[in-house]
């Protein structure tokens, strides 16, 4: 499984941002997609997980209401779309796969992408 992850940049607080994570190498089919981030002297965390078959989500509390994860199928690509965005955002996001249930902990994924840097200035 090869995941490559990008879209991050340098945004002002309240702006958005749309990340892509384009999938390759197996067929997708009752994988589940998540996204991460790992911000500098802290521990990777979940932000977003979607079902590949049903397009099923789960959010981290943190970001429910603003950021959106969604997949096509078509292109093999996950989107996380950050909208409302704030400085606490700011962090490396890793895009994610694994073939059982939704897991939160970044440990239950044993497929990562490069990640990406999001900056929100305030």
């Amino acid at each position: 499984v090869q995941l490559q992850a990008s879209g991050g940049g340098l945004v002002q607080a309240g702006n958005s941002l749309r990340l892509s994570c384009k999938a390759s190498g197996r067929t997708f089919t009752n994988y589940n997609m998540a996204w991460f981030r790992q911000a500098p002297g802290k521990e990777r965390e979940f932000v977003a997980g979607i079902t590949w078959n049903l397009g099923t989500t789960l959010y981290a509390d943190s970001v429910k209401g603003r950021f959106i994860i969604s997949r096509d199928r078509a292109n093999v690509t996950v989107a996380l779309q950050m909208n409302s965005l704030r400085p606490e955002d700011s962090a490396v996001y890793y895009c994610s796969a694994r073939t059982m249930g939704f897991a939160t902990r970044s440990a239950a994924y044993p497929n990562w992408g490069q990640g990406t840097l999001v900056t929100v200035s305030s």
